[in-house]
Formats: structure tokens, C-alpha cells, sequence
């Protein structure tokens, strides 16, 4: 803080630093992600950092986009029991001095908090520094990291309209959760698709259990009338090799994989997504248009899954499965009735695309802009 910072004809800061603080699941990392692209388009020579927790996901994604990195001590208090909650309470003053350094040495322009424990003392710090500062809240029941940070923070961004009431009304800006460019003007819709109807099943950056079993019995009951849909099937780690032998043992070929790192890609492929509902997922579904089959994580904080998985549902683009009611004979119904009813479907890709919000990233890096006085 305090250095100079060199600013061109047009007013754009070269050389913008900007630290990115929070991560957990890639739900977090990507509209993140989203935003910094964003602005090392609009400012060549800026410099991003991210500043998150250990896990290796959060490495992975990061390493793979070409982004620094660097971790602090940090775990998430709430659900933790009394060990839990005592262990993680001792590590937050190592965290927040962590934060602090970091500040000092990056010396950044801006801190956006993307939620995730991570977020909480970074934003705290910089706060505290002078860094202006930010959050951004996916999901449409906000995290307790972000409606505790809202109190400090310069401006809250927000993805759905029914977070906002958990803010402070003059600090929300409504901009809709930022996805990857590559997801952003490629909708195809899902008339005249040659290669067979296709399946995308993916229960998030970490896999999900009871979709990945559920699915697998569901297509065995497909097959056995005698229907065999392409495949695409995202498990998670822990997954993977139950999943590839359940498939070898139906004798059904599929794009089996943990992670699918060109997400874009499988989804252009889809003539329908089965998945989780968290703010990532929501949002690139409306991006790319395309219709789901939504299963909510049951466990998710205060049920946000389920209130993100309306938007799209009572748009007419998704059909909302409660993870309690999953099981191989309904989703077997549903999928085959979706099968047979193209119509239904490019209605549903059709409604899913009216949702979307692709200025997102661009609305964020906007207010970025506005609040260190760079572009008014």
C-alpha cells in the first residue's frame, strides 16, 4: 500500500493487484476465477493472488488456470461439534496473522472475498489495513463467513435476489454468479443433435454419493428396456473406481471421470444434466441453456441448494428431485419420459436461457473499478 500506480490516457490502472480470498469447493474458486480474468483483460500487467484454505482442490483448479496461490490456516467452525469447534477457534488469530502478512506483501489494490472460511480473515485484514474490500455471495442463503464480513466490507455483490434481504440494503449490488467465458454465447439448444441422446451426471468439484449410486441403478433399469443413452459422468475422487465398475458390469461404455476439467465441453454435449444445485452449477446451466434434473445437497447450509435449484425450476428449465424421494425407478421415469419428448426439452433449454446472467464478471469487475476510482 502506498506504492504508485500508473494510470493510462483512458483512466485504466496498469498493473491492478487484486487478492481473491476463499475457495473450499470450486462453487467458490470460479466465479473468482470469472472476475480476475475479467480484469487482467481490461488491465494487462495485473497480477492476481489467491488466498485460500489447503485443501487440494483449490491447488488444482488454480495451478491449472495459471493463477498464484497461497494458503493460510483456516477450517470452518459451524457443524463442527465441541472439539471441532474449539480446534478451529484456536487457529483463527494464526490465520488472520497469516492474512495480515500476505497484505503487506502483496501490497494489493482491491480484496474480493468469494465466501468459504478463507474469506472471513483475510477480508477482516485488509479491512483493517485500508485495502477497500468486497464480498461475493453465490448462493441464495448466504454462508455465515459472508453475513458476518457484510458488516465490514465496502459493497456486497450478490447472485440471487432473495440474499439481498440478508445485507445491508445500501451496500448489495445484484449481478448474478460469474461463470467461466467458456460457457458464455455457445448455447446450441438440442434440436436436430446427432450421436445419440447424452447424459451429463455430475454431483459438483468433490462428486456426490447418492446421485453417482442412484444414477448407475437408474440406467441399468434403461438399458434393460432396452434404451442405452451416451454417458458423460463426472464421480468425484472418492467414486471413480465403484463407478467404473458398475458401468463395466452392465457392459455400458461411458466418459467416466473424478473431475472434468473442460466442463464447457461435456455440457455442449448434454441433452441433460443431472447434478447438485449449488450457485456454480445453477448459473452455468442457465448460461449454456441447457434443461436438469436437480438433486439438492440435503446438507448444504441453511438448505441453500434447494432455494438455488428454484430459480431454475420455476422458470420451467429444471425438475427438482429431493434427495429423499431419489431413487432408481424415478429418476429412470423421468429420464426416459425426457427422452422421448424433444419438444419438452429444447422448452426447458430455451426457459433455463432466460435465467442467465452473463454480464456477471463484468458487472463485478465494474464496481471493482468504481470503488478504487479507476473508471467512474
Amino acid at each position: 500500500m502506498g506504492e504508485v500506480r500508473t494510470i493510462d490516457r483512458r483512466g485504466n490502472l496498469k498493473g491492478l493487484r487484486l487478492i481473491i480470498a476463499g475457495g473450499g469447493t470450486g462453487g467458490h474458486i470460479f466465479p473468482g476465477l470469472a472476475v480476475g480474468k475479467e480484469l487482467i483483460k481490461r488491465h494487462p500487467g495485473s497480477e492476481i493472488l489467491f488466498v485460500t484454505g489447503y485443501r487440494r482442490i483449490e491447488d488444482d483448479i488454480l495451478r491449472e488456470a495459471g493463477i498464484n496461490r497461497v494458503p493460510i490456516t483456516v477450517e470452518g467452525i459451524k457443524g463442527r461439534g465441541l472439539r471441532g469447534t474449539i480446534r478451529s477457534a484456536v487457529k483463527l488469530p494464526l490465520g488472520f496473522l497469516q492474512s495480515i502478512l500476505i497484505i503487506r506483501r502483496f501490497s494489493p489494490d482491491f480484496v474480493l472475498g468469494v465466501g468459504g472460511y478463507s474469506a472471513g480473515p483475510v477480508c477482516l485484514a485488509a479491512r483493517l489495513m485500508g485495502v477497500r474490500t468486497a464480498i461475493h455471495e453465490q448462493n441464495s442463503f448466504p454462508g455465515i463467513t459472508n453475513r458476518l464480513l457484510a458488516r465490514v466490507v465496502d459493497r456486497v455483490f450478490i447472485s440471487f435476489e432473495e440474499s439481498g434481504s440478508h445485507f445491508p440494503k445500501d451496500k448489495v449490488r445484484l449481478t448474478g454468479d460469474p461463470v467461466r467465458e467458456e460457457f458464455l454465447g455457445i448455447r446450441e439448444g438440442n434440436k436436430g443433435r446427432t450421436g445419440g441422446f447424452t447424459i451429463l451426471v455430475t454431483g459438483g468439484s468433490q462428486g456426490a454419493s447418492a446421485i453417482n449410486r442412484t444414477f448407475i441403478k437408474a440406467l441399468k433399469k434403461i438399458k434393460d428396456m432396452g434404451r442405452t443413452p451416451r454417458v458423460i459422468h463426472q464421480t468425484g475422487q472418492a467414486d471413480y473406481e465403484s463407478a467404473v465398475e458398475g458401468y463395466r458390469e452392465m457392459g455400458i461404455e461411458a466418459d467416466v471421470r473424478p473431475f472434468i476439467n473442460d466442463m464447457h465441453i461435456a455440457y455442449r454435449q448434454a441433452d441433460i444434466v443431472i447434478g447438485r444445485s449449488g450457485a456454480g452449477t445453477v448459473f452455468e446451466l442457465a448460461a449454456m441453456g441447457k434443461p436438469s434434473i436437480l438433486i439438492p445437497f440435503p446438507q448444504a447450509a441453511d438448505d441453500h441448494q434447494t432455494a438455488n435449484a428454484r430459480m431454475l425450476a420455476h422458470a420451467g428449465g429444471a425438475i427438482i428431485i429431493p434427495q429423499d424421494e431419489l431413487d432408481p425407478d424415478r429418476l429412470a421415469g423421468v429420464l426416459t419420459g425426457l427422452m422421448d419428448d424433444s419438444p419438452s426439452l429444447e422448452k426447458m433449454a430455451e426457459l433455463a436461457l432466460k435465467t442467465a446472467r452473463p454480464e456477471a464478471a463484468k458487472d463485478i469487475a465494474d464496481g471493482i473499478e468504481e470503488m478504487i476510482g479507476i473508471k467512474l
